[in-house]
């Protein structure tokens, strides 16, 4: 069972674009990862940084932008199906992550867990379009070659990890999985729930997945996951109300990263330690109505940013504050 305990961690994206501060920074929490700089370069975006050697996606690093082709895929899927038995044709190179290698050569054996992330399947296939401006997850077999290759490029990661730490795993951002909620969205409810329950199933390791949205939690707190990531700063109010399912989450030993600091300067600059820590337990507080005690949500909880903050006009300022904040919410958690 993954240990819980406020212990303290982020999704991988970070604003900076100093590669030996966002090491330190993302070093600096009891869960580091690997960072993504996409201000470093458009490479580093995390759809074009998964999109390397997927059959069918042009890059065009100039206009900073990703779609996909049916006449490019047609083209290299055999080549990719060729390509799929070799495990480092899945490989993150240096062109498309300044900081893996780095993190890799870094002492991590004093923590208790490590982590990378990957796009996951259903925000990577809604977010690049074909020609028509489709979204490519609503073709069939794109879509089957997509789940695959996401597969493929987790495991090589996990895999990597774990030749440096016994504990890694690696999550999904998935911002844009909200989306299929949406009665307008070609990709079902019904048809994602079975495809990505298959997905997660073919995965090494604990099993997360990070959003900043809010989708119906009930699809993912009932899905095979041993870790959500939430913005609990925006979304926590909603969240706890699904009250069943966060119970049997939790007891069949599932963790919640509660992304209780807000990295937007706005509401960064108006907050507290002292303030989030008491938002955070307000919301323990009505679980604790439902027959969850503080005892169980401690040692189930982790401790998050409630998103990557790459819109702030002031560099880095505002997440190393929220990193700070993370820190002391934790020990506040701790102490009690």
């Amino acid at each position: 069972m993954l240990p819980g305990q406020a212990l303290t961690t982020a999704m991988g994206i970070l604003p900076h674009t100093n590669l030996p501060d966002a090491q330190k920074l993302a070093l600096s929490l009891d869960i580091p990862f690997w960072p993504q700089l996409p201000h470093f370069r458009f490479k580093e975006d995390m759809y074009a940084q998964f999109a390397e050697h997927f059959p069918g996606i042009i890059v065009d690093e100039e206009k900073k932008s990703l779609f996909f082709s049916h006449e490019r895929f047609a083209q290299e899927i055999d080549e990719y199906l060729e390509n799929s038995v070799v495990p480092e044709h899945f490989a993150l190179s240096i062109e498309s992550s300044a900081a893996f290698n780095g993190f890799l050569a870094s002492n991590l054996s004093s923590y208790k867990l490590i982590h990378g992330q990957t796009v996951g399947p259903i925000s990577f296939g809604l977010k690049i379009c074909d020609e028509q401006r489709k979204p490519m997850i609503y073709n069939d077999f794109v879509r089957e070659i997509l789940y695959d290759f996401l597969h493929h490029k987790i495991t090589w990661q996990y895999n990597q990890l774990n030749q440096v730490h016994p504990n890694p795993f690696v999550w999904l951002d998935e911002p844009g999985l909200e989306m299929i909620f949406n009665s307008l969205s070609a990709y079902t409810y019904e048809v994602a729930q079975v495809e990505y329950g298959n997905f997660l199933s073919k995965l090494p390791g604990p099993k997360g997945v990070h959003l900043c949205g809010n989708p119906d939690w009930s699809f993912l707190l009932n899905a095979n996951l041993d870790i959500l990531s939430v913005d609990a700063f925006s979304w926590g109010h909603i969240l706890v109300r699904y009250v069943d399912e966060v119970k049997e989450f939790l007891r069949r030993g599932g963790i919640i990263s509660w992304g209780i600091i807000p990295t937007l300067t706005s509401e960064l600059s108006s907050e507290t330690a002292d303030s989030l820590t008491d938002r955070l337990l307000q919301l323990w507080k009505f679980l604790n109505q439902h027959g969850l005690s503080d005892d169980i949500l401690f040692d189930r909880s982790w401790l998050a940013p409630s998103r990557c903050c790459l819109i702030n006009g002031d560099g880095t300022a505002s997440i190393d504050h929220s990193f700070a904040l993370l820190r002391e919410i934790s020990l506040n958690l701790r102490t009690r």
